[in-house]
């Protein structure tokens, strides 16, 4: 099975800066693509940012300027760099690796993780 491990999240203040983590483990073959989602006490998971292995990487409006998503394909593993931060952006923020493919099998599947929490103050 694959399984995602996030780290990095925590309390900080209004303009300050966090860098999450997700490394995916298990026998992954390929990944098309790593993001990250966050989701708010009382609102919908929404997308923060997301890369795939070839193409545009796509942030949310309400991001873009402020954090940075990196990619290390050999390791699995994918960045969230956030700087600038808002007690808006307080929320838990999943990892998302979509499209694995495990080997030894065909079809692909999207993995989650369990979540990091992100709490800014102001």
């Amino acid at each position: 099975q694959v399984q995602l491990v996030e780290s990095g999240g925590g309390l900080v203040q209004t303009g300050g800066s966090l860098r999450l983590s997700c490394a995916a483990s298990g026998s992954i073959y390929n990944i098309n693509a790593m993001g990250w989602y966050r989701q708010a006490p009382g609102k919908q998971r929404e997308l923060v940012a997301v890369m795939p292995s070839g193409g545009s990487t796509n942030y949310a409006d309400s991001v873009k300027g402020r954090f940075t998503i990196s990619r290390d394909n050999a390791k699995n593993t994918v960045y969230l760099l956030m700087n600038s931060l808002k007690p808006e952006d307080t929320a838990v923020y999943y990892c998302v690796a979509e499209g694995v493919i495990v080997a030894g099998l065909i079809a692909s599947s999207d993995y989650w993780g369990q979540g990091t929490q992100v709490t800014v103050s102001s």
